[in-house]
């Protein structure tokens, strides 16, 4: 991809520089040589890595950005298909936010008070409020670090302007039937590893997001139980805050705000309390089902039925069978045979003509 710096594609787009990567997807910062200002090019090519779901991907991201109007979302600009020497494919451009990802300031060492955090929060629901209220309602599927920009305009308790990011994982309930699975383990919510997304999806990954500006280590290093992540915040953070984060990531997506509205006015509630729910059931003692989990998946091995339980198997159904079979083999059918008879008889004699 680096021989793609310096050329001009759709005759009017010179790139400049690789801005990021992903499976079958390069995006780049180039010039619009029109208007001479800066844009964000989005390249998917039908290279040795392509699959179709890329390209699904890609077209509805663009149809998505092209609905789309507010501020903290990049503009769709152009779209076109194209030749170059690596092969063919489409070209996606976006307007050029002068901004660094919250990634990028983590990796520089900046810290985050609790007020910045929320501030951080409350622009994040803003722009989910309005994703969400879109008919059909548009999830986002991959927030995090990476995706929402930041410029450096701080002032006091303000941490700068939010930008949401990188729609190339958008999902609207008008397709929620696919069964594409994208975003990124460690802020995924446990629903999305099966395909099925919610508007609460996204408040996971928002959870999950600000647990590693605040803690400074990748939810997926973090520790689980009952299926949550642990994480320490009490020296930290305001019990309301830290209460408000655990409501966000919720395994159960049942169990989180119903809302990304009532998410923000809890945000903004100094006295909130988490509501109290009964622990999800823990792996009963003599269950052989071992998760193995890594940096980017979770493996389930199931055992095979050992031959100890197929006999005991086995067993049970030959006992079952003799003994519905028991009466039959004691003779206690007679009678019945035998009552069945009079009824026959009975109705044949009311049925004599007179």
């Amino acid at each position: 991809m680096n021989s793609l710096i310096g050329q001009i594609l759709n005759n009017r787009y010179q790139i400049q520089s690789l801005l990021g990567r992903q499976v079958g997807r390069r995006t780049f910062l180039a010039t619009d040589l029109t208007t001479q200002t800066l844009v964000v090019l989005k390249l998917l090519l039908f290279g040795p890595d392509f699959i179709w779901d890329d390209l699904k991907l890609f077209e509805r991201e663009a149809d998505t950005l092209k609905s789309l109007d507010y501020p903290s979302i990049p503009k769709y600009l152009d779209a076109f298909e194209l030749e170059t020497e690596l092969g063919s494919g489409f070209g996606l451009v976006q307007s050029y936010i002068e901004a660094r990802s919250l990634q990028d300031w983590i990796d520089t060492g900046r810290n985050f008070s609790e007020a910045e955090l929320k501030a951080i929060a409350t622009q994040v629901l803003d722009v989910l409020i309005y994703l969400h209220r879109q008919q059909p309602p548009v999830i986002h599927r991959d927030i995090k670090p990476s995706n929402i920009l930041l410029d450096d305009s701080r002032s006091g308790h303000s941490p700068g302007q939010i930008y949401v990011v990188d729609f190339g994982s958008v999902q609207t309930l008008h397709h929620s039937g696919t069964l594409t699975i994208v975003g990124t383990y460690g802020y995924m919510p446990p629903e999305q590893f099966g395909g099925r997304t919610e508007p609460a999806s996204d408040l996971y990954s928002l959870g999950a997001t600000v647990i590693y500006l605040l803690t400074r280590t990748h939810p997926a290093d973090l520790p689980i139980r009952n299926g949550r992540i642990q994480f320490k915040a009490s020296s930290q953070v305001s019990a309301s805050f830290e209460a408000w984060l655990k409501c966000l990531i919720q395994p159960d997506c049942e169990r989180r705000f119903t809302s990304t509205q009532l998410a923000l006015t809890a945000l903004n509630d100094e006295h909130f309390i988490a509501p109290t729910y009964l622990p999800l059931a823990a792996k009963p003692a003599d269950s052989k089902v071992e998760l193995t989990k890594t940096n980017d998946q979770i493996q389930i091995t199931i055992p095979p039925v050992g031959w100890r339980r197929k006999l005991e198997v086995i067993y049970t159904n030959i006992g079952l069978t003799l003994f519905c079979c028991l009466p039959l083999l004691l003779g206690l059918w007679h009678p019945l045979q035998g009552k069945r008879k009079k009824t026959i008889e009975k109705l044949c004699y009311f049925a004599r003509p007179a």
